[in-house]
């Protein structure tokens, strides 16, 4: 297993990413690891849409609503993400950066972070403080990803397994 710092679980659209995450960071702070970072949650609606998602603070157990009422933008179809959602995950970030966090855990890198937005920023942020970072990436953006990296990361599986085994390498490294 690489012991490369910067790890991406590369998914495909069948793959309940947000279970694996959720799953693999409730292992990783019972073994007591400091997290940091934010994870998505789909919420069901009292409309039954899949627009309800919410940005769980791994630091402080905070849930933050991060999509906006379908029926604010005029279209009832439509899914928009709170920019102000945001901006409270990318400050979640930054405090546990900021207070010492063993591993960062962003829960995805798609289109708003390919776009230049989302939490792009806080991601190269723990790149450049040199703390670990997971985070997921669809296979559509994977050379968005790779371009935005170098290349420089680990790859990995959408398996808890892989995704304990490179934090176990990365601890041995250290």
């Amino acid at each position: 297993m690489t012991a490369h710092p910067l790890a991406a679980i590369v998914y495909a659209p069948a793959d309940n990413i947000e279970l694996l995450l959720a799953e693999a960071t409730r292992r990783l702070a019972g073994r007591g690891v400091k997290l940091g970072g934010v994870l998505q949650h789909d919420v069901a609606d009292a409309n039954a849409t899949s627009c309800g998602m919410e940005l769980e603070n791994l630091e402080t157990g905070e849930r933050i609503p991060l999509s906006l009422d379908p029926g604010s933008s005029g279209d009832a179809v439509a899914c928009r993400l709170d920019p102000d959602a945001l901006a409270r995950g990318a400050v979640a970030v930054r405090k546990a950066l900021g207070r010492g966090a063993q591993l960062i855990v962003i829960n995805k890198f798609a289109s708003q972070e390919v776009s230049g937005a989302g939490l792009r920023d806080e991601i190269g942020e723990s790149m450049l403080a040199g703390v670990p970072l997971l985070t997921a990436v669809g296979e559509r953006f994977l050379d968005e990803w790779t371009v935005f990296t170098g290349g420089e990361y680990a790859r990995l599986k959408p398996e808890l397994d892989d995704i304990l085994a490179w934090w176990d390498a990365v601890q041995d490294g250290a």
